[in-house]
C-alpha cells in the first residue's frame, strides 16, 4: 500500500516539474503522459488486487480535494461580467443542447454495445462536466455519477483525440471563420508587446519552504471543506451521497473563495490540478486495457465529436442571431471546452487581446457550474432514457 501511494503521489509531481523544465511535455499534455504511465504500470502484471483497491481509495480522495483547491484559486470578482454573460449563457445552452441531443442520437448504438441507459447517461454527464469547464471538472463529475472505469478511460481517451483536432481547427481556421461570419467586427489592438503599454513588474519568487507551507495550508483548508461537506451529506436523505458531497463541496468552495483570509493562499489552483493528475493516474492504473474494446465503442468518439464541433456551430449561429461579439464567442467556446489556459492562444489567433479577461472569466464560471450541470444532466437523462 505504501509503495502504491508513493507511486500515485510522486509520479504526477515529477511529470509536473518536468513540464516546467521541458515545454514539450506541456504541449503533449501531462495528463496524456500520466495516462500512458498508468496503463503501462497497470498492465504489466505488477499491480495486484490490494494495489488496485489503494488506487480506488486514493482516486476518491484526490477527486474530492481537487474541487475546493481549484475553486479557491479562482478570483470570481475579477471579471468583465457584462461582456461575458451573453457568450457564457449561449455557450452553456449550446453544450447542453448537443449533449442531450447526442444522447438520444447515439442511444441505440450504446444499447447495441451493451451499455445500459444509466451508464450512457453517466457518459453524457461526464461530457457535460468536461465541456463546461475543462478536464478538471471531469474527475469530480465522473466520481459523483459513478462512471465505470472502462468508460472513464474511453471518454478521456476519445476526448483527447477530438479536442486536439478541435484545437487545430481553431488555430488554423477559427480566425478566418469568425472574420467571415462577422465581417463588420474590428479586432482590438494587437497583442504585440510594442503596442501594449502595460508594465508587468517581476515579483521575486518566495522561498521554497514558504511556498510549500502555503500549499500545505491550502490542502488543509480543502480537507476541512471535504470533511464538513461529508458531515452535512449524512443528514441529507438522498441515495447518491457522492453527488451530494460534490454539490456541497462546490458551493462551500465558491462561497469561501470570496473570504479575504483565503485570498492570501497562493497556488491553490495548481495544487488542485495536481490532485486531478493523481486521480487520472490512479484510474489509468486500475484499468485492464485488454478488457477494453475501443472499436466496439467507437460511437462514443462520434458522440464527443458531435458535442464539441456541434456546440461551436450552435454558438456561432446564436452569436450571429443575437449580435454577440464573434471573437468573444469563439474564445468562450475554447475556454469552456479546453479550459481557460487556452484563452491567450485564441486571443493571439484572433489578434484581439480584449477577449482575454472575459474569456478566462467564462472558463472560471464554467468550473463553478460544471459539477452542478453534470450531475443534473445525469439525473435528467437517466430518467428520460
Amino acid at each position: 500500500m505504501i509503495v502504491t501511494v508513493l507511486y500515485l503521489l510522486a509520479v504526477p509531481l515529477l511529470v509536473m516539474l518536468a513540464a516546467k523544465k521541458w515545454p514539450v511535455i506541456e504541449k503533449i499534455s501531462p495528463m496524456v503522459i500520466l495516462y500512458v504511465i498508468g496503463l503501462v504500470v497497470g498492465n504489466i502484471g505488477i499491480v495486484g488486487e490490494g494495489a488496485r483497491q489503494t488506487c480506488t481509495n486514493v482516486s476518491n480522495v484526490a477527486a474530492l480535494l481537487s474541487i475546493p483547491l481549484m475553486l479557491l484559486g479562482c478570483d470570481f470578482r475579477a471579471w468583465s461580467a457584462k461582456a461575458a454573460v451573453k457568450a457564457f449563457l449561449v455557450g452553456l445552452f449550446s453544450i447542453l443542447a448537443v449533449t442531450i441531443g447526442g444522447f438520444f442520437l447515439f442511444h441505440s448504438q450504446a444499447v447495441n454495445a451493451g451499455i445500459s441507459n444509466t451508464d450512457f447517461a453517466r457518459v453524457s454527464a461526464a461530457m457535460t462536466g468536461i465541456y463546461t469547464g475543462g478536464i478538471p471538472n471531469f474527475a469530480p463529475v465522473a466520481k459523483a455519477v459513478n462512471l465505470p472505469d472502462n468508460l472513464f478511460l474511453l471518454v478521456s481517451g476519445y476526448d483527447l483525440v477530438v479536442t486536439s483536432l478541435y484545437l487545430l481547427f481553431i488555430v488554423f481556421l477559427g480566425g478566418r471563420l469568425v472574420r467571415w461570419l462577422f465581417p463588420n467586427q474590428q479586432p482590438s489592438p494587437t497583442l504585440d508587446s510594442e503596442t501594449d503599454t502595460s508594465v508587468t513588474e517581476e515579483v521575486p519568487a518566495k522561498p521554497f519552504w514558504s511556498r510549500l507551507g502555503n500549499r500545505a495550508v491550502g490542502i488543509g483548508v480543502a480537507a476541512i471543506i471535504v470533511a464538513v461537506s461529508y458531515a452535512l451529506s449524512l443528514v441529507i436523505p438522498i441515495d447518491n451521497s457522492t453527488a451530494v458531497i460534490i454539490i456541497l463541496l462546490t458551493t462551500l468552495s465558491i462561497a469561501l473563495s470570496f473570504w479575504k483570509p483565503l485570498k492570501k493562499l497562493e497556488n491553490t489552483f495548481d495544487t488542485g490540478l495536481y490532485f486531478v493528475y493523481v486521480f487520472c493516474l490512479a484510474v489509468a492504473t486500475m484499468v485492464n486495457i485488454r478488457e477494453l474494446e475501443f472499436s466496439r465503442y467507437l460511437f462514443v468518439l462520434w458522440y464527443i465529436a458531435f458535442a464539441v464541433f456541434g456546440s461551436l456551430l450552435l454558438q456561432l449561429l446564436f452569436a450571429k442571431f443575437l449580435k454577440i461579439d464573434g471573437d468573444l464567442t469563439l474564445t468562450a467556446s475554447i475556454s469552456l471546452i479546453n479550459s481557460p489556459p487556452f484563452v491567450p492562444m485564441v486571443a493571439a489567433v484572433l489578434n484581439n487581446k480584449s477577449v482575454i479577461l472575459p474569456g478566462i472569466a467564462i472558463g472560471l464560471l464554467g468550473y463553478a457550474v460544471g459539477n452542478y450541470l453534470g450531475i443534473g444532466i445525469f439525473m435528467l437523462l437517466s430518467a428520460l432514457g
